[in-house]
């Protein structure tokens, strides 16, 4: 059958559904890119927040319309299926199966039963692993999910409930998936994870994240990244290990989530604002770049704590940060606090952080102009007219890019040296001064 899929929420769901398309082609079907041509969608659904599920329910309630005009079945995978099991059985009567969030071994077998006439629900968590992929990001980079679930239970998050404890994939099992990657042509690699310093640690009690990074650098990858690095878990010597390893990138994403010491604790982070802002110091020192999220108007936030948190953001430390009003889980610790705030209070103060940080990413990309970067060439912006890429400092989707221009034919996925002659917000403007060979 052809088969098109949607993939909603983080660039761990994205793996998964990538593994997903991977064992769907192995049996023979065709993965199509638009519904008029698919026989079956897929929706891996996203449940992190509300705004992830309404999202997550906009795209099922789509995808059944579409059985109108020519689709035949409708396939809900993911978070969302995994914690709300027997409510969206209930709710969609359109919905032809249901697979939980380690179902998806089960993807094909679901495939044939549902041609068969059966309605399928399975949410057991069993999958073995797998390391084929279907890249849905561009050839040059992809993502390498190292471990799923949490063992942190902060109080806001479901991810526990959702995806269960922290289990590491064995060492032998992503290196065999990453030369793959690398022999595909795959030059940045991005590691993810709930928590990505935690890796193996379920193993033998103690991370074992260098001795995979320092295994991967033996491929032929030219940047590896790491995303979600938890802040209790960084130390000197993960500092010094990011700053030194040849082929990581220089680049840290810290969820610190606030930077009050009280709404810390109420949050069950395992850090206060002393060890953040000694994090802070020490990163910056090193040369790295930061980048981080927080969660406004968690429970009982006062105004003089969001103060401290605007005056935080505010000293420019920051490189880049995300901000998300806090979304109140059924279920979790957080659920059942009191000083629970207004939506309207809680947007409004996340999006004055948002645009208080801006003019901090403006303020200091003013600082590139007449220098020479390193791009990697990502894609092509036809309203602009302009080639798109990103420095090392920027990851995809999330931290703005560099717009160029080159006289010389230029090739997604290489590397060039451009210089920044422009800014225009987040984003850099510049053109190509030569490629980078790192071969040579």
């Amino acid at each position: 059958m052809k088969i098109g899929a949607i993939s909603l929420g983080c660039d761990k769901n994205r793996v998964d559904t990538e593994k997903m398309l991977a064992r769907l082609t192995q049996c023979g079907h065709e993965i199509v890119s638009s519904q008029e041509e698919a026989d079956i969608l897929i929706v891996n659904t996203c449940a992190f927040i509300d705004k992830a599920k309404e999202e997550s329910i906009d795209e099922i309630l789509w995808a059944a319309e579409q059985k109108k005009h020519g689709v035949k079945y409708v396939i809900v995978t993911g978070c969302l299926a995994q914690r709300y099991e027997d409510e969206l059985k209930a709710e969609f009567p359109e919905v032809d199966a249901f697979l939980g969030v380690c179902s998806y071994d089960e993807i094909a077998s679901t495939v044939q039963r549902i041609s068969e006439g059966d309605r399928v629900v399975n949410t057991a968590c069993k999958d073995a692993f797998f390391d084929k992929r279907v890249l849905t990001t561009p050839y040059h980079y992809a993502y390498l999910k190292i471990a799923d679930g949490c063992n942190n239970h902060c109080t806001y998050c479901a991810i526990p409930s959702i995806r269960g404890g922290y289990k590491s994939e064995k060492l032998e099992d992503l290196l065999r998936e990453a030369k793959a990657l690398s022999d595909d042509g795959v030059k940045e690699l991005i590691l993810v994870a709930q928590d990505v310093t935690r890796y193996g640690i379920d193993f033998d009690g103690k991370p074992h994240l260098f001795e995979l990074v320092r295994a991967l650098e033996q491929l032929d990858f030219e940047w590896i990244r790491l995303l979600y690095l938890e802040p209790e878990m960084v130390d000197d010597e993960l500092i010094e290990f990011i700053a030194n390893e040849p082929k990581v990138v220089k680049y840290m994403d810290i969820p610190f989530q606030h930077i009050d010491s009280g709404v810390l604790k109420r949050m069950g982070r395992r850090t206060d604002e002393a060890a953040t802002r000694a994090i802070v110091d020490k990163v910056k020192r090193a040369g790295i770049t930061l980048r981080t999220t927080f969660i406004c108007g968690f429970p009982d936030e006062s105004e003089q704590a969001f103060k401290k948190l605007m005056t935080f953001v505010k000293e420019g430390n920051l490189d880049y940060a995300g901000f998300f009003a806090y979304s109140r889980e059924e279920g979790t610790p957080a659920d059942r606090l009191d000083g629970h705030l207004p939506e309207a209070v809680k947007e409004k103060r996340a999006n004055r952080l948002i645009d208080l940080q801006k003019q901090v990413i403006k303020k200091r990309n003013r600082s590139f102009v007449g220098k020479t970067v390193t791009v990697i060439y990502d894609g092509i912006d036809y309203d602009r007219q302009m080639f798109v890429g990103r420095m090392s400092t920027q990851a995809p989707d999330i931290d703005g890019v560099v717009y160029f221009t080159s006289e010389a034919e230029v090739n997604i996925g290489e590397f060039y040296q451009v210089q920044i002659t422009s800014v225009d917000g987040v984003d850099l403007f510049g053109r190509v001064e030569n490629e980078i060979d790192f071969g040579n």
